[in-house]
């Protein structure tokens, strides 16, 4: 198992005002992400547990292209990794900033 942070810098917080989603299930090749808004405006972070060691460069390149596609600031986001591939990651991501921004 292998646990590991991506933090980043935003533009602008993120929309809404709701305070916690969940997205996906920890099941065989996917994963699930809670996002919280519970960070300074500008800041965001990603939080992976992966049971997949060894991927740490392509987790980074995915979370950072993430980043720049999206303003996630004032958002932590947690994954529990079950073997996802990247366009699932992203795709994910990408779920849980339009529900958190959309949901009050």
């Amino acid at each position: 198992m292998e646990r590991f942070q991506v933090r980043g810098v935003s533009n602008r917080r993120a929309a809404g005002a709701c305070k916690l989603i969940i997205v996906g299930v920890n099941a065989s090749g996917n994963l699930e992400v809670m996002i919280e808004r519970v960070l300074p405006d500008n800041e965001c972070v990603v939080e992976v547990t992966t049971q997949v060691t060894g991927f740490r460069s392509v987790w980074q390149a995915v979370i950072e292209e993430f980043f720049e596609r999206s303003n996630p600031g004032g958002l932590r986001f947690s994954i529990n990794d079950g073997g996802a591939r990247p366009d699932t990651v992203t795709l994910r991501l990408m779920q849980g900033m339009q529900l958190i921004e959309a949901t009050s």
